[in-house]
C-alpha cells in the first residue's frame, strides 16, 4: 500500500542533488564504480535523513550490508536491491522503490478516475464512499469534482446522517477523499502530521476545504454547505482501509457524534514523500507519523469503535447495517 500524502515538511529535496551526499568511508564502495557509488550513497543519505524510524536504526549496520550486497555495481540500476534492502530495514512497511520504468506508478494513471459514489440509504440516511486515488492534480480535481457533487445531490435530498465508508480507501493522496468529506467533516483541526523532530503539520478543514497549516489542499469550487450542519457520522473501515484511507479515519477520530464501525485498518497510517533520484527512480519515503485532533499519534492498525467480524454474504452487509441502526438512533435521525 503506498500514499502519496502532500505533507510539507520534509527537510530536503525531493530530487537528490549534489552535496546532499555525505562521503562514503574508505570500506564503503570500495569495489564499485564512482557513478555507483555515489548514487547509492545519496539515496542512503536521503533514507537515513528523512525516515520517521531514523533513530532506531543500527545504520551503520545497514549501510555496510547495502555495499556488501552490491559488489562490484558498475551503475546505479545495480544498486537498486541494495536501497529496497535498506528500505525493508526501516520497518515502517511503507516506504517503496520505484525503479525508473515503474516511477510511473506512483502518480497513477491521470485517465483513470473512480469517483466516489454517494446515495440516499432508507431513513434519510446518506452514504458517501470514498475509493483510493492516485494520479496527477487533474485526476484530483475530478474525484473531488464528481465527488463533491454525488454528495451535495444526496445531501439535497434530504440527509439527517451519514455513512462514510473507506473499506475501498486502500492509499494514494488523501487530500482528495478529505476535500469531498470536507462539509460533513466540518470546519476545524481533524488531524496532522509529526516528524521523527517535533515538527507538526496542522489538517483542518475551512469552509468545506482542506488545510495542511495555511494551505489549501484542493479547490473551493463546488463546495456545498450540508442542509443538516453537524451530522451524526459513521465511518466504516476494513482491514484494506490504508496509508490515505488511514489519514481520512484518523480526520474523523474526535468528531462529535460520530461512531466506527467494521474491522481494524491496514495499519499505516503514517505520511509519505515521493523523492527522484538522478536516473527517474523514486524512492517513496514514509518521514512523518499522523495524529488525530486530540494531539494522539497513531502507530499501527486503528481499531472501529465497533468490530464487526461477521462475514458478509451475498446481498447482505453486516457493517452497514450496524452503521445504519446506530445512525437510526441518533437524536436528528428520528425526529
Amino acid at each position: 500500500m503506498r500514499s502519496q500524502h502532500r505533507w510539507a515538511i520534509a527537510t530536503c529535496t525531493a530530487v537528490l542533488l549534489v552535496g546532499c551526499a555525505s562521503t562514503p568511508s574508505p570500506q564503503e564502495g570500495a569495489r564499485l564504480s564512482p557513478e555507483a557509488r555515489d548514487y547509492l550513497t545519496e539515496a542512503l543519505d536521503l533514507i537515513q535523513q528523512q525516515s520517521l524510524h531514523r533513530a532506531e536504526v543500527d545504520w551503520k549496520t545497514v549501510r555496510a550490508q547495502a555495499f556488501d550486497r552490491v559488489g562490484e555495481a558498475r551503475t546505479p540500476a545495480e544498486t537498486y536491491p541494495a536501497i529496497n534492502g535498506a528500505l525493508g530495514a526501516l520497518g515502517d512497511r511503507h516506504s517503496h522503490f520505484f525503479p525508473p520504468a515503474e516511477a510511473g506508478e506512483v502518480d497513477g494513471d491521470p485517465d483513470v478516475v473512480d469517483a466516489p459514489p454517494a446515495r440516499q440509504l432508507p431513513n434519510r440516511i446518506g452514504y458517501l464512499a470514498l475509493p483510493s486515488v492516485k494520479g496527477s492534480d487533474r485526476t484530483y480535481a475530478e474525484y473531488v469534482r464528481q465527488g463533491r457533487a454525488a454528495a451535495a445531490a444526496t445531501d439535497r435530498a434530504g440527509a439527517c446522517g451519514w455513512v462514510v465508508d473507506l473499506r475501498d480507501e486502500t492509499g494514494g493522496g488523501m487530500w482528495a477523499p478529505l476535500a469531498v468529506a470536507g462539509p460533513i467533516l466540518g470546519d476545524g483541526p481533524v488531524g496532522g502530521f509529526v516528524t521523527p523532530d517535533g515538527k507538526r503539520a496542522v489538517w483542518s478543514i475551512r469552509g468545506g476545504v482542506p488545510y495542511q497549516d495555511d494551505t489549501p489542499q484542493a479547490s473551493a469550487e463546488g463546495v456545498t454547505p450540508l442542509t443538516v450542519p453537524n451530522p451524526p457520522v459513521a465511518v466504516l473501515t476494513a482491514r484494506r482501509t490504508g496509508s490515505a484511507g488511514e489519514a481520512v479515519t484518523i480526520a474523523f477520530i474526535g468528531r462529535p457524534a460520530t461512531r466506527s464501525f467494521g474491522q481494524q485498518t491496514f495499519g499505516v497510517p503514517t505520511g509519505n514523500a515521493p523523492h527522484r533520484l538522478s536516473d527517474g527512480a523514486v524512492i517513496v519515503l514514509t518521514g512523518a507519523a499522523e495524529t488525530d485532533r486530540t494531539g494522539h499519534v497513531h502507530d499501527g492498525p486503528i481499531h472501529p469503535d465497533e468490530e464487526i467480524d461477521t462475514p458478509a454474504r451475498k446481498g447482505t452487509d453486516p457493517t452497514l447495517d450496524a452503521a445504519t441502526a446506530w445512525l437510526s438512533a441518533q437524536p436528528a435521525c428520528k425526529s
